[in-house]
């Protein structure tokens, strides 16, 4: 019988995601938190830590998820989730809210994505033409107003494609607009060279993180030999 000595590694999972995207956001930042995945960076910031969560309904201090012991009813997200307020929050008018993210106020926003191109240009919102989408909501605002976007999703589909890609198949939410991804796998930014891998989860080659991929890697300068 023939054991694999191969090295095993774990994705990670979307709670770490989420605590690895929070790490790197600067205090005092205005971060808008996209539908989906990006809302559970809310949970991942220590009440100590200023950063300000805005959300496109009108809100502004959004703060965690909110839980059976503090659920407002009226207070929602985006995404129609039950959250809570951080001290000093403030709500306001859709179009105040717009106003916000077209104004060029807010330092980040965190999307999901089906697909992120080697450009930075982003699809987010359907995965062909014809599809029934109920609505784009406010991301194509978003990926041109905030002054820098990050993608926040799996690096694959669930039948193992590749979401990183050269080219965009589905269609576009904003061209050349992103900056940074966070994968299960990967954190890579999006340059003129293309993608440039910063860090890979423990484990994973950076062949194997290629081979999971559908455009071209480049060895970040902080970057780990395999």
């Amino acid at each position: 019988m023939t054991i694999s000595t191969a090295p095993q590694f774990a994705p990670l999972s979307r709670a770490a995601m989420a605590a690895r995207v929070a790490a790197d956001i600067p205090e005092g930042w205005y971060v808008n938190l996209g539908i989906g995945m990006p809302t559970l960076v809310a949970d991942c910031v220590p009440a100590d830590r200023e950063v300000v969560f805005h959300s496109e309904n009108g809100l502004l201090g959004m703060g965690p998820v909110a839980t059976p012991e503090n659920l407002d009813p009226w207070i929602v997200n985006a995404g129609k989730q039950n959250v809570t307020l951080r001290s000093g929050a403030s709500l306001f008018h859709h179009a105040d809210s717009f106003a916000i993210i077209r104004g060029g106020h807010l330092d980040l926003c965190l999307l999901g994505a089906y697909e992120v191109a080697e450009t930075g240009d982003v699809a987010n919102w359907a995965t062909s033409e014809t599809e029934a989408a109920p609505a784009v909501g406010g991301a194509m605002d978003l990926a041109v107003g905030a002054r820098r976007l990050w993608v926040m999703m799996e690096h694959t589909t669930r039948d193992g494609s590749p979401k990183l890609v050269e080219r965009c198949s589905y269609p576009l939410t904003a061209q050349r607009a992103v900056k940074r991804i966070y994968t299960n796998l990967a954190v890579i930014e999006v340059t003129d060279q293309g993608f440039v891998v910063s860090e890979i989860t423990a484990g994973l080659s950076f062949d194997d993180l290629q081979a999971r991929t559908g455009a071209k890697l480049h060895r970040g300068a902080g970057l780990k030999q395999d």
